[in-house]
Formats: C-alpha cells, sequence, structure tokens
C-alpha cells in the first residue's frame, strides 16, 4: 500500500475564512491578472553556428521550445505538448554539434528534433524514463542519464534511440553532467558520492576502455560543472575548495592544475570562447550576478555587464564577437540579449514584459544587514513602500540552499505597490555568502534558521514605516517550513499571521514520502532519520503545533514530489487537535510549486485576501 491516504483537491478552514475586505482595492495599474499574464523566457542556449537560439517558454499551460534568430525576429515553436516545469528545476535545451537536431526531455524521456521543425521523437524506450541528453562530437551519439540499482548512471545510445551501452554502472554515487570530448575519445563527469554526500568529484572516463581517473575529489567539496575547452587542452569546473566557489582549470591528464578565479565572490555558471583563450563567468556579488571575461593565461577580468540584477546563462558565438544571456531585474522580467563583445553594445531579443507592467513604477530592494540571536550578521533584501500603510511581509526563501536575489518578484512587487514593506532574509544557510555560511544550518534546521527569521521580524518592527502588529510571514518550500517553525517556536508572537505554500512540517515522515533526491538532499544537511532522529524531531514544527497562536494560510499541490503534500496534511490535523484558526487549501493537479497559470491565480486572490484581513488596519 503505497499511499494509505488518498489525497483529493479541497478547501477547509478552522474559524471564519477571511473575506475580501471591500474598502480595498488593487493599486492603481495593478491586478493579479497582470502578474500572472507573465509567460517567462528562460534556459536558452545558442546554435553551434550562432544563427539561433532555442529557448524554453513557460506559457499558461505548457513549458515548450522555441527557436528564435540570434540578432532578433519572429520565434517559431518546435515542441507542442512539454508539460509545464518549474524553471529551477528543468533542463536546457541541447544542439547537436553540427547543429541540425536538438535534444530535449518530454515527460520523463529524451526526444529529438530537426532543426527545422518536424514532431519531437522519443528515443529512450528502453528505459523507464531518462534524462540529460549530451551530444556526442559527431551529432548522431547521445550519452542520456537514467537511474539504475538506485543510482544514476550515464548510457550512450544515438538518435535512432538503438540499444544502449552503459558508460557508467558503479554503485559509487550519482554520476551527472557527462561532458563528450572534442576528440569524442573521453567523457568528463559530475560523480556524487554516497560515503560523502557532500563530496562532488570531477572524473574522466576513457569511452573505448571505461577506465576512468579522478580529476579533482576532495573530502566534503563540491565541485561541479566540468567543460571541456574547444581545443580539447583544458577542462574547467567550479569548486569550494576555499570557502568560495572559483574557477579552476586541469589538463585531462590531470597536470596543470589552477584555480583562475579569485575575487571573493562565488562563480555561479561559465563559458568557454571558441578559441579557448577565455571565459565568460558569471558572478555572485551579494544577489546581483554580473557578466564578466577572465583571461584563461593571466586570470585578468573585463567585467561585461553589471548592476542590480541577474545575468545567467552565458553563450558565445562561433566567431566570438558576442555573448548571449538571460537578464532579469527587480524592475524586469526574464527575456534573452546578446552583447557585442568589444562596444559592449547589448541588443534585447525577446520581449516578456507586457505594456501595462511597464507603465508601472516598480521598486528596487536595498541591501541591510541585521543581527540574529547569536550575533551573526543576516543579509535581506528590503523594499520600501512609496506610500506606507503600516503593514510588513517578511519573506522566507526556499531551499535552504538558495538566495534571494536582485530578480524578478512580481508578488513582491504587488504588495509593496499596495503600501506594504517587504524584507526577504538570506537566513543561514543560503548560497552566495561562503560555504561556512552555507554549512551554518546543518544538524540544525528548524533552530537557528528559524531564529534568523524571527529577527528579522524584529528589524521589521524597528521601522517607522511599520506598526509592530502588522507584521506578517510568508513563504514556500522552505520558506514554507519556515513560516511553520516561526509561528509555532516564538514565545513573543511577533508575527501577526503567516502563509505556507507547500512547505514542510514533520521531516521524518516528510524524508520517507518525498522522492529520491530529495531524500538524499535532506540527508546532506541533517544525515539519515535512523540516526539522527533526534535532529529531526527537533527540527518539526509539528512537535510544538500547540504553541501557535496566530492564523495561518497553507496551500499545496497534490502532485508534490518534493515536499509531499501528506506534509500539510499532517500539519492541519495537529492544528485541529489543538484547536487553532487556519485556511487550507490544495490542487489536484499542481506539483511543488504553482505553475497552472489558473492556480497560479487562484493562489495569488487567496493570499492577498488573507494578508488584508489580518495585517491591513481596521
Amino acid at each position: 500500500m503505497d499511499k494509505p491516504i488518498k489525497l483529493t483537491e479541497k478547501y477547509e478552514r478552522k474559524g471564519w475564512p477571511s473575506v475580501k475586505r471591500p474598502d480595498l482595492k488593487p493599486p492603481e495599474g495593478w491586478n493579479l491578472s497582470l502578474l500572472t499574464s507573465i509567460e517567462r523566457i528562460r534556459s536558452h542556449t545558442l546554435s553551434p553556428d550562432g544563427q539561433s537560439i532555442a529557448y524554453i517558454k513557460d506559457g499558461e499551460s505548457l513549458s515548450d521550445v522555441y527557436l528564435i534568430p540570434s540578432n532578433g525576429g519572429w520565434p517559431t515553436r518546435l515542441s507542442t505538448d512539454r508539460p509545464l516545469a518549474p524553471y529551477w528545476d528543468d533542463e536546457t535545451p541541447e544542439w547537436s554539434p553540427d547543429g541540425k537536431w536538438l535534444a530535449f526531455c518530454i515527460n520523463g524521456h529524451v526526444h529529438i528534433v530537426p532543426r527545422e521543425g518536424g514532431l519531437p521523437k522519443r528515443i529512450t524506450d528502453f528505459t523507464s524514463s531518462a534524462s540529460n541528453p549530451r551530444w556526442m562530437p559527431d551529432s548522431s551519439g547521445l550519452i542520456v542519464t537514467v537511474e539504475r540499482n538506485g543510482a544514476d548512471q550515464l548510457l550512450l545510445t544515438d538518435r535512432d534511440g538503438s540499444w544502449p551501452r552503459a558508460l557508467t554502472s558503479d554503485n559509487l554515487g550519482d554520476h551527472w553532467d557527462a561532458r563528450p570530448s572534442p576528440d569524442c575519445n573521453y567523457v568528463v563527469y559530475t560523480l556524487r558520492r554516497f560515503d560523502d554526500l557532500n563530496r562532488l568529484d570531477v572524473v574522466l572516463l576513457e569511452i573505448a576502455t571505461g577506465k576512468s581517473i579522478t580529476l579533482y575529489g576532495k573530502p566534503s567539496i563540491r565541485a561541479l560543472s566540468p567543460k571541456w575547452s574547444p581545443d580539447g587542452q583544458w577542462i574547467a569546473f567550479i569548486s569550494q575548495e576555499t570557502g568560495r566557489e572559483e574557477l579552476y582549470l586541469v589538463r585531462p591528464n590531470g597536470d596543470g592544475f589552477r584555480q583562475l578565479t579569485n575575487y571573493g565572490n562565488d562563480v555561479y555558471q561559465f563559458d568557454w570562447s571558441p578559441d579557448s583563450k577565455r571565459v565568460a563567468v558569471v558572478l555572485n556579488r551579494e544577489g546581483a550576478f554580473e557578466l564578466s571575461i577572465i583571461e584563461t593565461d593571466s586570470g585578468q577580468k573585463s567585467e561585461l555587464r553589471g548592476g542590480a540584477g541577474i545575468h545567467s546563462n552565458p553563450h558565445w558565438s562561433k566567431d566570438g564577437s558576442f555573448i548571449t544571456f538571460e537578464y532579469e531585474s527587480p524592475l524586469l522580467p526574464p527575456d534573452i540579449y546578446r552583447i557585442d563583445v568589444q562596444s559592449k553594445h547589448v541588443t534585447q531579443l525577446t520581449f516578456s514584459n507586457p505594456l501595462a507592467m511597464q507603465k508601472n513604477k516598480l521598486a528596487l530592494p536595498e541591501i541591510i544587514h541585521y543581527k540574529s540571536f547569536d550575533g551573526m550578521e543576516i543579509p535581506a533584501f528590503l523594499y520600501h513602500p512609496e506610500r506606507p500603510n503600516g503593514a510588513a511581509i517578511m519573506y522566507p526563501h526556499g531551499g535552504p540552499k538558495d538566495q534571494y536575489v536582485f530578480g524578478w518578484d512580481e508578488l513582491a512587487q504587488y504588495f509593496v505597490a499596495k503600501g506594504y514593506t517587504y524584507l526577504a532574509p538570506n537566513y543561514r544557510g543560503s548560497t552566495g555568502y561562503g560555504r561556512e555560511f552555507e554549512r551554518a544550518n546543518y544538524d540544525n534546521w528548524g533552530v537557528g534558521d528559524t531564529q534568523d527569521c524571527l529577527h528579522a521580524a524584529k528589524f521589521l518592527r524597528s521601522l517607522r514605516e511599520v506598526k509592530p502588529d502588522r507584521v506578517g510571514i510568508m513563504g514556500g518550500s522552505y520558506g514554507g517550513y519556515m513560516t511553520a517553525c516561526s509561528l509555532a517556536r516564538d514565545p513573543e508572537y511577533l508575527f501577526a499571521c503567516g502563509v505556507m505554500k507547500y512547505g514542510d512540517s514533520n521531516l521524518v515522515s516528510s524524508w520517507a514520502e518525498c522522492e529520491k533526491r530529495l531524500r538524499i538532499y535532506t540527508e546532506i544537511f541533517l544525515g539519515h532519520p535512523a540516526d539522527k532522529l533526534d535532529i529531526y524531531l527537533r527540527g518539526s514544527p509539528i512537535t510544538d503545533a500547540g504553541n501557535v497562536q496566530k492564523p495561518i494560510l497553507i496551500l499545496h499541490g497534490l502532485l508534490d514530489t518534493i515536499v509531499p503534500p501528506e506534509s500539510s496534511e499532517e500539519w492541519v490535523e495537529a492544528l485541529k487537535r489543538h484547536d487553532k484558526v487556519f485556511e487550507y487549501k490544495t490542487y489536484d493537479d499542481e506539483p511543488h510549486g504553482f505553475l497552472r497559470r489558473e492556480n497560479q491565480l487562484d493562489a495569488y486572490e487567496r493570499i492577498e485576501t488573507f494578508l488584508d484581513w489580518y495585517l491591513m488596519p481596521k
């Protein structure tokens, strides 16, 4: 009996439901329909000849693949039935080296489609599911990732979906991110070892013999994103060895190992230039992601584009004259751009921002720092409304290994336009501030990070524009878990209410019910519950549900495999036992995060009504 309790879409409550405030209207130029109308453009890749860009657009019901000329023009659609996928958990379409084919996943299987169009063809019928296609240099072979015997393995097949050859078969760990060498003789990949879940190794595999060597591997150190230089002389990768995520180079034979970057900021992404002499890098500077070029011989860096925004997914053109990238900021939703390397002239290629949104005045957050219970400095993003209404929202991000950044956040902008002060803290455990800060909540979920959230509330209550009794907390995923922890473990009752989106409440049962990769993800931070049961229980707010004194809105999708919906069911049952005030809404067609427009709109309406009722003045 895999699922002992059958869950169905429902709405229930304890206490009178929050109702729309007839005295409150949306800000001029705003409504919730506008927020949900923006179709996210993302995950682009430039064709080998530099003429076309493939990308994914998250529409109202699909995340389909599109094609657009690299100098701008009308997009064409390559897929028509690719289900919605969260942007943070999806793959990028992969061009074949000859530029004639694209590979991507649909419904858990690898598909290919000709550049000139046609129906995508599934090529991985030999397995129950496959992912992460990587083309061989001959544009015929493809390496795909499958799960076998509890580990992710690499298989070699071809465009026809021929019976595959296993490239890896050991059970040392998960084999990820395969990158074939330009001469077709080797594959470099990342190995996530099961005997040290904080370790990621860079491994080189000889295709003909199956022999492998570890080019880089150190206890409790992550190394990721290995990429060959186009001339095949170097492999670049990112490692946390120094405490920051820096870029390193090594020869395929293991010689010449050296650190290329040392700027005190994390390297987020990179791409080799076609002449193998430069690398385009994205550097994370306290949540602003700048685009720069580094000379591989000298290590000299030149900034291409900075500012309070997010550059991502850089791709060099074939001749090295331009780079395509994605960009978003608190003032602009994500779009695709290109920049001329010499003149630094930027051209926008896609346009996702509705005219109605362009007319609105948006807020740029400032970075502030406040002290937590133990004196640790917590960085946070603070939005000031032009006309404060006295209310404030504290928004802990998901993850926890994530970071609130200078990115597009339409819901934050909407509430700020309504007059809410909005604070998004990067509590301990967040990325972007070094390995020590990132691991500060190991064996400590729901304890130190909860205190960081409570001290964020104290910071908000100290602001002149905020009434101390009108501070709410709202978060999704780990942020939803932080909401439950903050309401259950706050003897001062600093928050007037909370919104918990697809968050956790019982770490023990959620570990058992979620999918494998999330079980391992939890074990990275907390260990195995059989060995660390006390840590799991200490981190579970359901043990303190009786302490909740403020109303809470709970929202969850029933297709969620990351934080299982049973977690919210357990939380609601506990709230009922203790006679607490709550509202609870589930969505039968939503996975982790709300992707469908109709569900987004419904959730936003419930959130707005709930917060307006409990935080706004009577």
